[in-house]
């Protein structure tokens, strides 16, 4: 898909930039000195700009890979992207080695090329891509407009640079992946959302597909979290390296005694394969049953995207029930129940989870 016509900003996580022709006006390959060409400072304000409002960058350039390590000379420069690729594979191949290296999906990234062609073998192999010339970077700041700025947001490209970190130690580690996950010390906790939270929790609703039940609206999320008998929870999580921040939202629907049901679950994409999603769920479960509830549902909306959620689903043991009241606000939805007697899943080993009365105590 090119140009913004019917661009939803929520879609995008990253924005893939061009080198030659695009972040500047050279070809780098052709400098007469090892100096890198002088950025565009209007692109450099828009990758600013971009990354106030939670959106990464990256790069991907079909140049002589020796052009990576000269970026990697300037700091201040280098800072601003993540998992750059720098090579003469074509630009599909760049942009899903971008999305593997980010734990994103593909179609979260965002092209802009000033080659018609590039554009081209993008939009051709990766239908769901969107690219744009970079005369409409303009209009793509504008899409953004408006979208609240929260102190997640802010931190993401720092947070995504420490799982960098992360993922380097992981590659260098002679051990099991589960012994490198005890290792990293992660620790979960599960508390009530706060009011700073809330924006948080609204934009994990918006923004996350792989790790979501339902698919809830914000704004639907907003009104059924203000109204009697629900109430929206967040899990925020840590380790070695440093602040996950908060990487999970669940609302708790509490308005039948003996039930306790959940109209969304969502979970960042880069927690993935770490335990916390299973952690964040079987919490709920025990936190559901001390309240008195015998049963726990949750709502699903089957998608394209959101295998994962619900391979967690069935593992938890939750099965399809006749009751279909819970899906009035989710097209096409299910909803997944469980009985609360007897033993409940257990989360990872590796996973310390706490609830935050206790850690506040």
């Amino acid at each position: 898909m090119s140009g913004t016509e019917g661009f939803d900003p929520d879609r995008v996580k990253c924005v893939v930039w061009d080198l030659d022709g695009t972040l500047w006006d050279e070809i780098a390959v052709e400098s007469a000195t090892d100096a890198l060409p002088v950025p565009r400072p209007r692109m450099l304000a828009a990758i600013d700009a971009l990354a106030d409002r939670g959106v990464l960058s990256s790069i991907a350039s079909r140049s002589a890979p020796s052009v990576l390590g000269r970026l990697d000379d300037v700091p201040g420069l280098r800072a601003r992207f993540l998992a750059p690729q720098v090579s003469w594979q074509d630009k599909s191949e760049s942009l899903r080695a971008i999305a593997k290296d980010l734990g994103i999906a593909v179609e979260a990234l965002l092209l802009v090329d000033d080659s018609p062609y590039e554009r081209a073998e993008v939009e051709a192999l990766l239908p769901g891509v969107r690219t744009l010339d970079p005369a409409e970077v303009p209009a793509l700041l504008a899409a953004f407009e408006g979208r609240e700025e929260t102190p997640e947001s802010r931190a993401r490209v720092h947070r995504y640079r420490t799982e960098e970190t992360r993922r380097a130690e992981a590659e260098r580690f002679r051990g099991t992946r589960e012994e490198f996950l005890r290792r990293c010390g992660m620790r979960l906790t599960v508390g009530a959302a706060t009011p700073e939270e809330i924006p948080r929790a609204l934009e994990l609703a918006a923004r996350t597909h792989r790790l979501n039940s339902s698919g809830l609206t914000p704004d639907r999320l907003r009104e059924l979290a203000g109204s009697a008998g629900h109430e929206l929870f967040t899990a925020a999580m840590t380790d070695r390296f440093g602040d996950y921040g908060v990487i999970g939202a669940a609302l708790v629907d509490g308005t039948a005694p003996a039930v306790r049901s959940v109209p969304l679950l969502a979970l960042s994409c880069r927690v993935a394969g770490r335990g916390a999603a299973a952690a964040f769920l079987f919490r709920l479960m025990e936190r559901s049953r001390a309240a008195g509830a015998e049963e726990f549902r949750v709502t699903l909306r089957p998608t394209d995207a959101n295998l994962e959620m619900r391979m967690l689903l069935r593992q938890a043991g939750l099965r399809r029930t006749d009751d279909t009241a819970d899906t009035a606000d989710t097209a096409a939805g299910a909803v997944l129940g469980r009985s609360l007697h007897g033993d409940l899943p257990e989360p990872p080993a590796w996973l310390h989870v706490s609830d935050r009365e206790d850690t506040e105590a």
